[in-house]
């Protein structure tokens, strides 16, 4: 039987004698190349600022608004996508919304207009929606407590490695082919994904290449259980949202996005505007933060999360510390504001996405941590509703202030103000991370 020390299961010494297969792993590694792919659709449009503006005339305003049409449909299909992800599984929403952002990103490479380019976006926004709120459910229900740190970081670290290599790959290919080669070649990677993703994704349950002591240990460790049953109803999304410890959560992650959005968006702009930096250079330099935050993310937000409590350490104060401690790092971006050359700049951007990106693993891994049986994939969609919030706002507020000042120093000041916001609402609502109990039966 399992034992437990701080409050986490152990496994038995029998289980820990003999080693345990990783195809676990496998499925982490597979997940991470979804949210790569995720965001190299992303950051093409960034990358493709300039040329757009050559090619449609566009302002900094109507950028703003660009940027965030795929935040739009994201965040509204963020309850809906949990929801469904409850009731139909990770594998049936995850294949059609594969192959919905695969086609959203061709659809982009052929725009004709601001107008094609408007719907190619809100497609993406559509297809792309499930993506969070499905891999947390998955790692949930794949890898025990002692790992789901390490195995969160897998897929939230790609979101930044794509933007350290995609920004420079997808700016090289802007520069010797043009931007509607940018939008093509991510359409095919995706294609990729999706073949990948049908082929080798199933639950724990379903994987016929699963052993059996693989599949014990990650029981044993404390996975959330599949329940058919429970799943066709879960926790009522009511009953979630007015959980103090979901607001909390919904809040600090919502100032993280903001920041994070700012600088997928803004970054290279601010690079070749503020500090007049080149197209070509102001690619390189954005993928400094980005590897730095890669590597905070996976090392600290994962690996070390994940050590210190296979080690004995308390696994809520090991999750406050990097939770709080990473956003509070986040306030960096303020010294951006004051900046005077790159380096100082990349300086203050890596301080704070690095800092952010080691809590980021650890925001994600909590609602396969606190949410009810079958009830993460609803509680993963209300935090990424309330983050894509925050998404949609950062680059349309940052547009107005650029604009009316000239400046991104307010810019920085805003994303200061609500990391402040962000950092109370982790310290106050969300607190010791305890289990929400299941809703009393009608």
């Amino acid at each position: 039987m399992p034992s437990e020390k701080n409050g986490l299961l152990t496994q038995p010494a029998g289980l820990r004698a003999s080693p345990v297969p990783k195809r676990r792993w496998g499925i982490a590694f597979l997940l991470g190349f979804g949210v790569l792919v995720n965001y190299f659709d992303r950051v093409n449009l960034s990358v493709s600022r300039d040329a757009l503006e050559a090619s449609f005339g566009i302002s900094a305003v109507m950028f703003g608004y660009l940027s965030s049409a795929y935040n739009w449909p994201y965040a509204l299909l963020q309850l809906p996508s949990g929801l469904l992800l409850d009731r139909f599984g990770v594998r049936r929403v995850g294949i059609i919304s594969t192959m919905i952002w695969s086609v959203a990103s061709f659809a982009a490479a052929i725009s004709t207009g601001l107008g094609g380019l408007f719907g190619a976006r809100f497609l993406l926004g559509i297809g792309e929606a499930p993506t969070f709120p499905a891999n947390a459910k998955a790692i949930g229900y794949w890898f025990p407590k002692d790992e789901r740190s390490l195995a969160t970081a897998m897929f939230d670290a790609a979101a930044k490695f794509s933007s350290a290599i995609g920004i420079p790959l997808l700016g090289l290919l802007l520069l010797y082919f043009g931007w509607r080669w940018n939008f093509a070649a991510t359409g095919f990677i995706s294609l990729l994904y999706f073949a990948l993703f049908y082929a080798f994704y199933r639950n724990p349950s379903e994987d016929k290449l699963l052993t059996d002591a693989e599949r014990e240990f990650i029981a044993v460790g404390g996975a959330q259980p599949e329940d058919r049953a429970r799943a066709a109803k879960g926790a009522p999304l009511v009953y979630l949202i007015r959980q103090r410890r979901v607001c909390g959560l919904a809040l600090g992650f919502a100032s993280y996005n903001y920041t994070f959005y700012l600088l997928l968006t803004w970054l290279p702009s601010y690079l070749s505007t503020t500090l007049h930096v080149d197209l070509l250079h102001s690619a390189l330099y954005t993928s400094v933060p980005w590897l730095f935050a890669t590597f905070t993310d996976l090392v600290i937000g994962g690996w070390l999360v994940d050590s210190l409590i296979q080690r004995g350490w308390s696994p809520v104060r090991v999750r406050q510390v990097v939770l709080i401690g990473g956003t509070a790092l986040g306030l960096g971006i303020l010294g951006t504001a004051h900046a005077h050359s790159p380096v100082t700049a990349l300086f203050w951007i890596s301080m704070s996405i690095g800092g952010l990106s080691a809590a980021s693993p650890v925001g994600w891994s909590i609602p396969s941590l606190i949410a009810p049986r079958e009830s993460v994939g609803t509680l993963g969609g209300i935090l990424n509703f309330c983050n894509q919030l925050a998404g949609i706002a950062a680059p349309i507020v940052t547009g107005y202030i650029v604009q009316a000042t000239h400046s991104f120093s307010g810019a920085f000041a805003a994303a200061t103000a609500f990391l402040l916001i962000g950092v109370a609402g982790y310290v106050f609502l969300l607190g010791n991370m305890a289990p929400i109990p299941d809703p009393e039966p009608a």
